[in-house]
Formats: structure tokens, sequence, C-alpha cells
């Protein structure tokens, strides 16, 4: 009995000791720190050139979350958990002014990033929004989307050969750049099941928007007008970010969402110029 006790405390304390991490970090270069948070479902491998050309200036911090890549997958809930232990990574890494580069998902943790601490000195926003959901689902109500539904079970249950071909037909849509589509597409086939439905509906249920007055940094959204227009585009960023002031908006001309995959060249120079005005 003693010995099982024993056994029993020493398993608690390796479990204070060794916490289950949200996110694995990848770090390179040396300067002021830049942190890369790349989209759903997605890795650094995404930002790969933008990666080997800041770090020779700064110091790249690039996060995979948990339930993507190699990653191992967390309990939920999973984006609360991300957003608190990055705040704690920030911290304990006595990070100094540190950038944020964040797409899609990321871009909309980084705008909660800004939100929350004083210590983020800029932020750019690729392709994000502060309420992807609210674009999505008409009367868009935040408090009545919820993990338990039929669609989610649906997911939850799809056979591999249903749910690889969902996968490539939203890697299709998300970037032009054919060559690309297999990469996505894999990402997502390979993600923790669990974490990719109930975290897609964390995202949903995200709501930023009244909270955008508190951002007090310069930020630089970059947003595809494929496949819906620069006019249409330009309409719904500016009135989601409605609250947000002094932002700068940057149409990416000939790229759907991955604009890294779509306009590598582009995006790595205005973010390089972002970065210069902004130093």
């Amino acid at each position: 009995m003693k010995q099982t006790l024993l056994c029993l405390s020493l398993l608690v304390l390796s479990l204070k000791a060794f916490p289950q991490q949200s996110f694995n970090v990848s770090i390179k270069g040396n300067g002021q720190p830049v942190l890369i948070f790349p989209g759903f479902t997605s890795t650094p491998e995404a930002f790969t050139t933008i990666i080997d050309v800041l770090s020779e200036d700064y110091e790249v911090h690039a996060f995979t979350f948990a339930g993507f890549g190699e990653v191992p997958p967390i309990d939920f809930p999973w984006l609360k958990t991300i957003q608190q232990d990055i705040l704690q990574y920030i911290k304990e890494n006595n990070l100094n002014n540190p950038i944020i580069i964040g797409h899609s998902m990321g871009g909309t943790l980084g705008l909660w990033l800004a939100t929350k601490t004083p210590e983020i000195s800029q932020l750019i926003v690729i392709d994000a929004l502060p309420a992807m959901g609210a674009l999505m689902i008409p009367n868009y109500d935040s408090s009545v989307i919820h993990y338990d539904t039929p669609y989610n079970q649906q997911l939850l249950t799809m056979d591999t050969t249903a749910f690889k071909a969902m996968a490539f037909q939203m890697a299709r849509r998300m970037s032009l750049n054919e060559e690309q589509h297999e990469k996505i597409a894999t990402r997502i086939i390979q993600s923790d099941r669990k974490t990719y439905v109930y975290g897609y509906t964390d995202l949903l249920k995200w709501d930023l928007r009244p909270d955008l007055d508190k951002i007090k940094i310069p930020v630089t959204i970059i947003a595809a007008t494929e496949t819906y227009g620069e006019a249409t585009v330009s309409r719904n960023f500016n009135s989601q970010y409605e609250n947000l002031n002094g932002y700068n908006l940057i149409m990416a001309e000939g790229a759907a969402h991955y604009i890294m995959y779509d306009q590598p060249e582009w995006l790595l120079n205005k973010i390089q110029k972002v970065l210069i005005r902004n130093d």
C-alpha cells in the first residue's frame, strides 16, 4: 500500500514538473524576437523562406500548435490553453518588444495577445479576421456555438477517404498554386481529428471585435483578394476591424488564403518593408 501511494505521489510530481505542452517552438537567429504563428492545421513550413530571411536580423520563434504537425494533441480547452501558454512563454523567456507575424488563426491569436499585454511591439496579420465566425455564419451569435453538433459528429466519424477528399477540396480553395495543394491537404489529413473539429469550433466562437480598441501598437493587415475580389474583401475587413485604430490594410492581388504560397516574394517584401518602417 505504501509503495502504491509512493508511486502515485511520484506520478503527481512528474505531471507538475512536465506539464502538457500546447505548442513546440523552433528558434533561429539573434536580435529582436519575432513570433511566427501559423494558421489552423499549418506549421512553420509555410513560413520557411520568411523565417530564413528574417533570422538574419531577428530572433525568430516559430510555433507549431498542439494537434498539428508532429506536436501531440492536448486536452480541451485547446485554444484557451494555447493563449495562456503563449503569455507564459513570452514572460519566462524574457522576450522584450516581440513582433508577431500570424497567418489566419495565428493572426487572430496575435490580435488577442495585443489586447492582453503591452509587451507586443507590432503585429502583422496575414489574411486573418477578429471574428471569422461572423463572416461565415448568418445572424452570428457566439454563445450558441457548441462542440456537440451533428456537423461536428459527422466530421469526427468521417472515414479516411471522405476526409481526404474534403481536405483536397479545401486546399484548392486556399491556394492558387497547384503545387502546394497536396502539402496543405496533407497537413489537414494528418492533424489530430478531435483538435481539427473542436479546435475549429473554438475559432468560430472567437470574437475579438469589441476589444480591438485596446490595441495601441502598429498593426498591418495583409488580405488575400481571391476568390471574392478586392472590393468585397476590403469591405469585409474594414467592417470587422472597425474598432481598431490606425491599421494599415494591404491587398494581396492574385493570392488566395495562403499568400505565402501564391505570392511568396511579394509577401516577403511587404513584411520587410513594414518591419523597417515601424522599427
